[in-house]
């Protein structure tokens, strides 16, 4: 997949703590948060199930969306989720 911005959002488990993130090279920054090369919110909370993206053609539409969403309630993040991916299951394997 050629680097290109995205908004994700990350999971501990089904209705678990959530993580919403931006990035320009979405399969890379999943990894990192997958391994645990990445201190912060998702190594303590054990977020590393991508269970939602979204693509953007600009870092700034990218940028806004992830404000948009990390200001809105957590019941639309869930909606997002259950809309596209009713069983929560990992869509990691998706971007490759």
């Amino acid at each position: 997949m050629a680097r290109q911005p995205a908004v994700y959002i990350l999971a501990s488990r089904r209705n678990g703590t959530l993580y919403t993130g931006v990035t320009s090279n979405l399969p890379q920054r999943v990894w990192q948060h997958r391994t645990g090369a990445v201190r912060g919110f998702t190594k303590q909370y054990g977020c590393k199930t991508l269970v939602w993206y979204e693509m953007h053609s600009t870092m700034l539409d990218a940028i806004a969306r992830e404000k948009q969403l990390k200001g809105g309630p957590r019941k639309k993040k869930l909606a997002l989720i259950e809309a596209s991916n009713p069983a929560w299951r990992d869509r990691f394997d998706d971007l490759m």
